[in-house]
């Protein structure tokens, strides 16, 4: 900003009355002259920095976007000691350089997993986000409504869609242009979790639902179990924007025990139709979905009965906002379904083997929810890191107290270990045919959105406690900590509450255990050195054992 007006300390000094009012922030001089009754705090806050620097005061209370709508304005000029690029303009696709407010890959460590392209597609996602997403994310977080259609068409132009499904989604892939030049058969697991971490760190979760999360969940079965035709008529409608899908499994009367389900399909006399009666609840994009992935029940009780049904919105299918804890622009809805005719085309697999369909895809599911979960957790440690960093109590930054510290050290390893857990998980699916994922990845997945949801938890309790009353306050300095707060629960429910995992990683780790295994007598003498006689199986492979 080279033509901006270079002004000196004792000229701004000059400028120290309500009527001729400078202040400065950062090195930059703003005239607040016309500003101070328009100041939300009341312009008294104010005026003891007339003249003078501001910008400590302002930190203390105030977030740095918070000028970015006065900045162009209001500022008349720097020092000339201040950087010649202004601080106070919005910068789009950034890398954060604050320690552990990114994954280690991306702050100059190295990994046997991403390579410069994914740091490219990163920064590409990022800046459509901060571009087209979070300008807007506020306002629908707080009023509650529905995404557009118009926004929705923006996320499917750009790819966003696209880049949350996935590998899944086979040669569908192949018809978009996605971000950062990436090709279709080069698109890993690895960059589809870049674009779920990035949805999870907006920052209004809520919103951040709303952004195509019933896709991810709800889509998977139509690509994989859906008949050609289905898929022809739906797959791509739904990720240029054009139309919306979501799941509904859980009702009333069955959320983790799916195989409790009550919605009923009865087949017509001619037939040709399913006939769907029941409801669900808790559906998320369920209040603007076009189509519903629907467990019903075709026969008996139990597992074996239940079949999954692609629903077309139509005659019969009334749907309801549930008012959540988190904001309604998810859609969060209650679905009713009173005699439905449904095409028998729409069955997704066999019938009265839905049960398959729905554990299948459930790998996917938690995984999703783990690395949005992850990029939330760490938007909220960067918002720790800064906070008390800027903010001083007792005459002294909040960094500089030991049980800050304390805190920040306990949300920052319990995150990196899950993070690090994540990454070996998406390796493996990178690596390993779909049925493989199935059979050995069902245990790992489940311990790891168990942990995940624990340790997202423990960081939202923490994180709260740094920030003190502002955690509590739904705009201002501690928003984003607040939304968590009332929102990292979903996920420890969603997608199999921490019970059921804890509980199916253990039954799953049962099934690979080898029936001979005991415990065995302690091989070593007090030195730690093998007795005489005992060879520890891995040194078969070692030359001159004796």
């Amino acid at each position: 900003m080279a033509s901006v007006r270079i002004i000196n300390q004792e000229e701004v000094a000059k400028h120290n009355t309500v009527s001729d009012f400078w202040i400065i922030l950062d090195g930059y001089v703003y005239d607040l002259t016309t500003f101070l009754d328009l100041h939300p705090g009341g312009k008294v806050v104010l005026l003891p920095y007339a003249g003078k620097d501001a910008t400590e005061a302002f930190y203390g209370l105030h977030r740095v976007e918070h000028i970015f709508p006065y900045a162009k304005k209001f500022m008349v000029g720097r020092l000339p000691t201040s950087p010649p690029e202004s601080p106070h303009v919005p910068k789009a696709g950034i890398i954060s350089k604050v320690p552990y407010a990114e994954p280690s890959a991306w702050q100059n460590f190295l990994s046997p997993y991403f390579t410069p392209k994914h740091l490219q597609f990163k920064s590409v996602f990022r800046a459509f986000v901060d571009t087209e997403l979070k300008p807007v994310s506020n306002s629908y977080e707080l009023s509650g409504k529905d995404p557009s259609p118009e926004l929705f068409k923006k996320m499917g132009a750009f790819g966003f869609l696209a880049c949350r499904m996935g590998q899944v989604l086979g040669p569908y892939l192949k018809e978009f242009n996605l971000p950062a030049g990436v090709r279709a058969e080069e698109y890993d697991y690895f960059y589809e979790m870049i674009a779920h971490e990035e949805a999870g760190r907006i920052g209004t979760p809520g919103f951040g639902d709303a952004l195509g999360a019933g896709m991810v969940i709800g889509m998977p079965p139509v690509v994989i179990m859906g008949p050609q035709a289905m898929k022809d008529k739906v797959v791509l409608p739904i990720l240029r924007g054009e139309k919306r899908i979501a799941l509904a499994i859980s009702e009333p009367f069955a959320g983790s025990d799916v195989a409790g389900i009550k919605t009923t399909a009865r087949k017509s006399e001619c037939g040709r139709y399913y006939i769907v009666n029941g409801v669900k609840k808790w559906i998320t994009n369920g209040t603007f979905a076009d189509y519903f992935t629907t467990a019903v029940r075709t026969g008996g009780s139990g597992m074996g009965g239940i079949s999954v049904l692609l629903i077309e919105r139509g005659p019969g299918v009334t749907t309801k906002k549930i008012k959540t804890s988190y904001s309604g622009a998810a859609g969060t809805a209650y679905i009713e379904f009173e005699d439905v005719k449904v095409p028998v085309e729409n069955l997704l697999g066999k019938e009265n083997e839905g049960f398959k369909v729905i554990m299948a895809n459930f790998n996917h599911e938690r995984w999703a929810i783990i690395c949005g979960v992850n990029g939330a957790v760490r938007g909220v440690i960067e918002e720790c890191m800064k906070w008390a960093h800027q903010r001083k109590v007792f005459g002294q930054r909040l960094i500089e107290q030991p049980a800050i510290r304390q805190k920040m050290g306990a949300m920052i390893a319990q995150l990196e270990a899950v993070q690090n857990w994540t990454e070996n998980i998406t390796y493996q699916m990178n690596n390993m045919s779909y049925d493989d994922q199935s059979k050995y990845l069902a245990g790992p997945m489940a311990l790891l959105k168990y942990q995940c949801t624990r340790v997202a938890d423990f960081v939202s309790g923490e994180a709260c406690q740094v920030f003190g009353g502002r955690a509590l306050t739904v705009t201002g300095m501690g928003a984003l900590v607040a939304r968590f707060r009332t929102s990292q629960k979903f996920s420890a429910v969603l997608g199999g509450s921490e019970e059921i995992m804890n509980d199916l990683g253990v039954r799953q780790a049962m099934k690979f255990m080898p029936e001979s295994a005991k415990l065995e007598s302690a091989l070593c003498n007090t030195e730690g050195i093998p007795m005489r006689g005992t060879k520890p199986r891995a040194a078969e492979a070692v030359d001159g054992w004796q």
